[in-house]
C-alpha cells in the first residue's frame, strides 16, 4: 500500500516545497474568541468589532489615533538607557537591551513627541509594553521630564499614555527615583497652569500607577483596562481576604472614584480635547 504522503491520483497532490502558509498577522483571534482581520482590525482602532475587546498597541498606533494625519515631531527620539550597575541575572542588562530593541526595533519603553490634535498642539509620551514590559526605567523617566519641560517652555497641554508594568528592577533605586523625579515636573507643569492628561493603558501597573499615571487633572482609561500596584494575587496574599468581581479594573476604579471616565479608543481623541478645551476655558469643539 502507497503511503498517503506518496499518493498522487487522490487526495493532496501539491508537492510539499510548494506550499503555502497563511502569512502570519493576517487574522486577530481575541480572548472571547472572536475572530477579525486584522486590517479590520487597524481600521476599527485595534478594537476588537464583534465583542469591543480593546487590543494592546503602542506608541505608533497611538500617536497615529491623536495626531492628526499622523504628523509629529519625535523629541529625544535618541536616548537609550546604560548600564550604571552592572546588573546580571539570567542575562546581562545589556544584553537586554539590545535584544528588546532589535524586537522591537524602539530605544526604550516610551516615545515622546509633539504635533496637531484636532488643530492644537499636544505633546504626548506613550509608553510601549513591548520593551521590556513597559518597565520604567532611568530613560522612560528622563524622558517623560524632558518632554514635561518643553510643554511648560511651549506651554502646550501634555498627554501621558501609560502602559506598563513598573518600574524596570534592572535599575534598581535609580529606576524608583524616576517616581518622584516624575512627580515633580508634574507639580512644574501644574505651576504653569497647563492641563496635564493620564490615560491609563492595559496594563498600568507598579510604580507608574504610584506616580505620574495618577496624578493627571483628568485621569481617564480604555474598557477592560488592568490598573492597579500590585498584582490581584500579590493583594489577595497580603490581604488574605477575598477580592471582589472586576478587581483592578478600569470600570472598578472608575466606580470607586479613582477615575474620571472611561472612553472608547475610537472617542479619545475628541474626549482629550474637549478635556483641555474645559481645563483652559476655551469654546468646546464638536
Amino acid at each position: 500500500m502507497t503511503a498517503w504522503f506518496k499518493r498522487t491520483e487522490k487526495g493532496i497532490q501539491t508537492a510539499t516545497e510548494e506550499k503555502k502558509d497563511t502569512p502570519k498577522g493576517l487574522w486577530y483571534k481575541s480572548p472571547t474568541g472572536k475572530i477579525v482581520e486584522s486590517e479590520e482590525l487597524a481600521k476599527n482602532f485595534y478594537v476588537s468589532p464583534e465583542d469591543d475587546y480593546h487590543v494592546r498597541i503602542g506608541s505608533k498606533e497611538y500617536f497615529q489615533i491623536f495626531f492628526d494625519d499622523n504628523k509629529f515631531r519625535e523629541l529625544d527620539a535618541k536616548l537609550t538607557s546604560k548600564d550604571p550597575l552592572k546588573f546580571e541575572d539570567t542575562k546581562k542588562y545589556t544584553d537586554r537591551l539590545k535584544a528588546a530593541e532589535k524586537k522591537t526595533g524602539l530605544k526604550d519603553a516610551v516615545r515622546t513627541a509633539v504635533g496637531k490634535s484636532l488643530g492644537k498642539d499636544l505633546v504626548i509620551a506613550a509608553m510601549d509594553f513591548s520593551f521590556i514590559g513597559g518597565s520604567m526605567g532611568s530613560v522612560v523617566g528622563e524622558k517623560i521630564a524632558r518632554a514635561i519641560d518643553y510643554s511648560i517652555k511651549k506651554k502646550i497641554p501634555f498627554l501621558m499614555i501609560s502602559k506598563s508594568g513598573g518600574a524596570r528592577m534592572m535599575e534598581a533605586a535609580l529606576s524608583l527615583m524616576q517616581l518622584a523625579k516624575t512627580s515633580a515636573k508634574l507639580a512644574q507643569l501644574a505651576e504653569a497652569n497647563i492641563p496635564y492628561i493620564s490615560l491609563c493603558t492595559d496594563p498600568t501597573t507598579g510604580g507608574t500607577t504610584a506616580s505620574y499615571a495618577m496624578l493627571g487633572d483628568i485621569n481617564i482609561a480604555e474598557p477592560g483596562a488592568l490598573i492597579g500596584f500590585a498584582g490581584p494575587r500579590v493583594v489577595k496574599d497580603t490581604t488574605g481576604k477575598e477580592l471582589p468581581e472586576g478587581f483592578q479594573t478600569s470600570e472598578f476604579l472608575k466606580e470607586h472614584g479613582f477615575l474620571d471616565f472611561i472612553s472608547h479608543r475610537r472617542d479619545l481623541k475628541k474626549k482629550v480635547n474637549q478635556y483641555i478645551d474645559l481645563i483652559q476655558n476655551n469654546p468646546i469643539r464638536k
